[in-house]
């Protein structure tokens, strides 16, 4: 599982120097050297080992819920596939770096079976922005999650 938050660099030709951390992750489950990037609103980049993402494709496939021809549509227009190279960086791709701004300062987040690339600055705000609400909190009490 991918956790915590990561913050890094995008160097000047946009690639990502997957943290140690999560590269951590990676290595212990044997996730392989093939990654799915993609966004699903072109702000955010989504990291995939290619094994996380064709379990995703696989729901699709065999009981697509409403929306996925439009999750399909989005996630291929900004999506390609990657290889990690041997100093564990991966090439983003650069029609979605540009869109989101990924460059210089990031934040990698951990998102359970992906990570999240989004600009440091603008991910720090959105997080102060949605803080929990008492609402939520109590929420997740009930199901004795917080």
């Amino acid at each position: 599982m991918f956790r915590g938050n990561h913050p890094t660099r995008i160097d000047e030709k946009g690639r990502l120097k997957v943290p140690a951390d999560f590269k951590k992750v990676l290595d212990e489950n044997r996730y392989g050297n093939r990654f799915y990037i993609t966004s699903k609103n072109g702000t955010v980049a989504e990291i995939y080992p290619l094994s996380e993402w064709q379990k995703i494709e696989e729901k699709l496939l065999t009981d697509p819920p409403e929306g996925a021809g439009d999750l399909l549509k989005v996630t291929s227009f900004w999506g390609q596939e990657v290889e990690i190279d041997a100093q564990g960086r991966l090439l983003l791709p650069s029609m979605l770096r540009e869109e989101a701004g990924l460059n210089g300062d990031v934040a990698v987040v951990g998102s359970l079976t992906h990570l999240k690339v989004s600009d440091k600055d603008a991910y720090l705000k959105e997080a102060k922005a949605k803080a929990l609400s008492p609402e939520t909190e109590k929420a997740l009490t009930k199901h004795g999650i917080y």
